[in-house]
């Protein structure tokens, strides 16, 4: 039984890498492939009389290690120098301004639906309303550069809003002043723990000369990470921060006590760590959705009484959508498709105490909604164009390609 087990658990992961590596060709997303084969599984099981432990008290433990590690991932994508400044306001405004409008307008309607408190219902919403950069950013790599760059900016951002969203939403009664002043100085001590927890890290990083090195620091992320937690604070602060510092050392190698982490040493370890961070984030990732899956049940895909608050769901994210493009002046296509949901919404659905979810927020709700938005984000996919060479053409500030030759006379 363990030889099987272990047999079988090699197979679904080298066919969730061989998902991740053909996803660009068969624009597919990997999600519903892991959806499918987690499931498949399960009926497998079923088929030849195979009992496995309760493995649903698992399945939060992946997705908080997972969501750690994505968000970790993407601040080790994000470059803030002058020339991203352009793309960094057009994502942050699309990953921001959009989750809170959706998260409002379904809280309202839910709100006038059921009666329930306006609270409950808000809290019902966020889960729906936040892009998953686990799902998008992997699908986007066949992308133009430019497009790639704002799926990774805008969808880190909405994991990171939408999760601290979430947590001060539920933490809190009211949304009064105490409230809003109560969470400023939670912000305030996650800064300072950040910058200290950073320095320190990024010390070891510099300086341990052991040949284990990289694990014991992702570890010591995750267990500064779930400290600040248990102490109400929003501690995904503190991965945006130790990920933006180690990707943008040359941005403030000007400094004098930056010095003293041997810059240059540092640089090179965090190429190699990124490189652990994103194997570990594939890991994490793939284990979560196959496991999902198999947990789903066919009754959930197939469940008629939700699937029209699903497909009213799925259109509100993308009619809003186009408008925050249109109004960002940021192009439709391929964009537009791609806000799919994923990890961070079943996480955040799993958090929610029984006593307050609505009676129709399931999992079979959640499971349609991001078959969904894995579906429409397939089409953008098949619709969007392959980078350029650098020869070829340039980006202007606009996102606007432009041939180079025509970029040499607008520079002149």
């Amino acid at each position: 039984m363990t030889a099987g087990i272990i047999l079988v658990l090699c197979l679904l992961v080298l066919l969730a890498y061989i998902f991740d590596l053909t996803s660009s060709k068969t624009k597919i997303p990997s999600v519903l492939l892991l959806l499918a084969l987690g499931f498949l599984v399960r009926q497998l099981c079923n088929f030849f009389g195979i009992t496995l432990v309760n493995l649903e008290s698992v399945l939060p433990i992946l997705g908080s290690v997972g969501l750690i590690l994505i968000v970790l991932e993407g601040a080790l994508e994000l470059e803030l120098t002058k020339d991203k400044i352009p793309v960094i306001k057009r994502s942050v405004i699309i990953g921001f301004v959009p989750l809170i409008i959706l998260a409002l307008i379904l809280a309202f309607a839910f709100n006038y639906i059921t009666g329930i408190d306006f609270k409950i219902c808000l809290i019902n919403a966020i889960p729906l309303a936040i892009i998953s950069s686990s799902v998008a950013i992997p699908s986007v790599r066949s992308f133009m550069k430019s497009d790639r760059e704002f799926v990774i900016y805008e969808s880190s951002i909405s994991d990171i809003i939408g999760v601290i969203l979430f947590n001060f939403v539920t933490m809190h009664e009211s949304f009064g002043f105490m409230a809003f002043g109560s969470f400023f100085v939670q912000l305030l001590i996650i800064i300072v723990i950040s910058f200290i927890a950073t320095g320190m890290l990024s010390f070891m990083l510099s300086r341990l000369e052991h040949q284990i090195k990289f694990v014991p620091i992702i570890f010591l992320v995750i267990l500064i990470y779930e400290i600040s937690k248990e102490f109400h604070l929003p501690s995904l602060v503190f991965i945006l921060v130790f990920g933006l510092f180690l990707n943008n050392l040359n941005e403030i190698r000007h400094i004098s006590w930056i010095q003293k982490l041997k810059p240059k040493v540092l640089r090179r370890e965090v190429h190699k760590f990124r490189e652990i961070t994103i194997e570990a984030t594939f890991l994490v990732r793939a284990l979560f959705f196959l496991l999902f899956g198999y947990l789903i049940e066919l009754k959930e895909v197939l469940n008629a009484d939700v699937v029209l608050y699903s497909a009213a769901i799925t259109a509100g994210i993308y009619f809003i959508r186009i408008i925050a493009l249109k109004l960002a002046r940021t192009r439709l296509i391929p964009l537009l498709f791609i806000a799919p949901r994923g990890l961070i919404t079943i996480l955040l659905f799993l958090s929610i105490i029984p006593e307050n979810r609505l009676p129709f927020m399931n999992r079979s709700l959640i499971i349609q909604v991001i078959i969904f938005t894995s579906l429409i984000m397939m089409m953008g996919t098949i619709s969007s164009k392959k980078e350029p060479k650098e020869s070829e053409a340039e980006e202007t500030d606009s996102g606007e390609i432009i041939p180079a030759g025509d970029a040499v006379i607008k520079e002149n």
